[in-house]
């Protein structure tokens, strides 16, 4: 690889759980000159039974706050953290950082600062290892008064990003306007990543976790399943939206606009392929993958010239704006209408929601199904393949699944199924044998 080249590279909190494994972390760093820019998680579990050091700081803010006795929480963090200064040969004073958490703990309502720490410690652990620059990102990353991103946050890392050597920068956290540290939702080093890599106007951003990339179906559901080797940006939207996880679903915006390409990459298996996420895949293949996820509810409504009504869909939605719940898709034909509603958004206020409904638009029939499952097929190659709705329906028919609803977005890049919940795995395995075998 041209030493030229700029690349972005993260690491997940598993790739960075012990000295041994941060150790691997710094042989794939300077294996290529071009990773000069990197963006660490805190240390993730060891083993199963084992304590993600966030999980641990987000305890000893709480406990701290209400009171109580912080010390098991904060002596596992101490003890990991001084384990690992020790192990890895580091001159970083990390005692005395953790006794300035100690001394804050309780101080803040937020659990921002304190949620932070376990990146920021762990950043000034692998630059003095890499012998790279440490760059605090509350010095650089900025949110705006509401808690966004502030576009000033390319330009003042860009700045502090620039000359000869590497450089560290922590991941999930930044600062308001005050200062005061504001993180990202969990998972959010992602977005770290992502963020430098488009302010270095990076050629490419490397994600790397535990897994060689993302598969085309659920592994849990379905045995050994393909990798997916390409996919576009809108396409990896479409199967995070229905579960699948390997990426912060927001860590695409950054670097959606500039088009730098993502990486996703097994720190256990460097020669693994992964998955690379594009602006336009090359393969000609209709689907990508498959995701889906359980625990939905469906409102069923008829009524006769409901299309020659006036106003009746925006009845319907507002009824959900004054109970506060965000629907998921609005199936429809002439004289039916269908809201699809998260179990999580809808919680116990199906039937008040439905009485509701029917005071405002007084339709001829109404009910509630609960207990859906929606599945995603995803692929931009739909639009140009003919009979990919016919293949997938026929896959389902043939698997003995019964469709409850079936909706196609504008995009024509996914068409979306609804079954019951216990037809959920079999419909998986069912739609991903069927175009599993278009695949290389």
């Amino acid at each position: 690889m041209n030493a030229a080249r700029r690349i972005a590279c993260k690491f997940g909190g598993t790739s960075l759980a012990d000295a041994a494994c941060v150790r691997r972390v710094v042989e794939i760093i300077q294996s290529d000159p071009a990773r000069r820019w990197v963006v660490p998680s805190a240390p993730g579990k060891r083993d199963p039974k084992d304590r993600k050091i966030t999980d641990l700081l987000y305890t000893w803010h709480t406990m701290a706050l209400q009171g109580l006795d912080p010390s098991e929480p904060m002596n596992i963090i101490r003890d990991r953290f001084l384990e690992l200064a020790r192990e890895l040969g580091v001159r970083f004073d990390v005692a005395s950082i953790l006794d300035e958490i100690a001394a804050r703990a309780g101080q803040d309502q937020a659990p921002d600062y304190m949620a932070s720490r376990g990146e920021y410690i762990n950043g000034r652990l692998l630059a003095e290892v890499l012998g790279a620059t440490f760059v605090d990102p509350a010095e650089c990353i900025r949110f705006d008064k509401s808690g966004r991103l502030d576009p000033v946050t390319y330009s003042l890392l860009a700045e502090r990003l620039q000359g000869d050597g590497r450089f560290v920068v922590p991941g999930f956290y930044g600062a308001m306007p005050d200062g005061s540290i504001r993180t990202f939702s969990r998972g959010g080093s992602d977005i770290s990543g992502a963020i430098v890599a488009r302010a270095i106007q990076a050629d490419l951003y490397e994600n790397w976790t535990d897994v060689n990339g993302f598969c085309m179906a659920d592994p849990r559901i379905v045995p050994n399943p393909k990798r997916i080797v390409e996919v576009t940006y809108a396409e990896l939207r479409e199967l995070s939206y229905m579960g699948a996880t390997v990426l912060h679903d927001e860590a695409i915006f950054p670097v959606r606009e500039p088009g730098i390409p993502i990486h996703i990459r097994n720190t256990w298996d460097p020669d693994g392929g992964g998955t690379l996420i594009v602006t336009e895949r090359k393969a000609a293949t209709p689907v990508c993958g498959i995701a889906g996820r359980t625990g939905f509810t469906m409102i069923n409504l008829a009524k006769t010239l409901m299309n020659k009504e006036k106003g009746f869909g925006l009845r319907v939605l507002q009824v959900l704006d004054e109970f506060g719940i965000s629907w998921e898709h609005i199936p429809t034909g002439i004289d039916t209408m269908s809201i699809i509603l998260r179990n999580e958004e809808l919680k116990d206020q199906g039937e008040a929601v439905l009485e509701a409904i029917r005071a405002r638009v007084n339709p001829d029939e109404s009910s509630i199904t609960s207990g859906l499952a929606m599945l995603a097929t995803v692929g931009q190659g739909m639009n140009h393949h003919i009979g990919v709705a016919a293949r997938l329906t026929g896959a389902l028919a043939r698997a003995g699944v019964n469709i409850r609803v079936i909706d196609q977005g504008s995009s024509e890049m996914n068409i979306i199924v609804g079954v019951e919940e216990d037809d959920f795995a079999a419909a998986m395995r069912a739609i991903y044998n069927e175009f599993s075998k278009d695949e290389p």
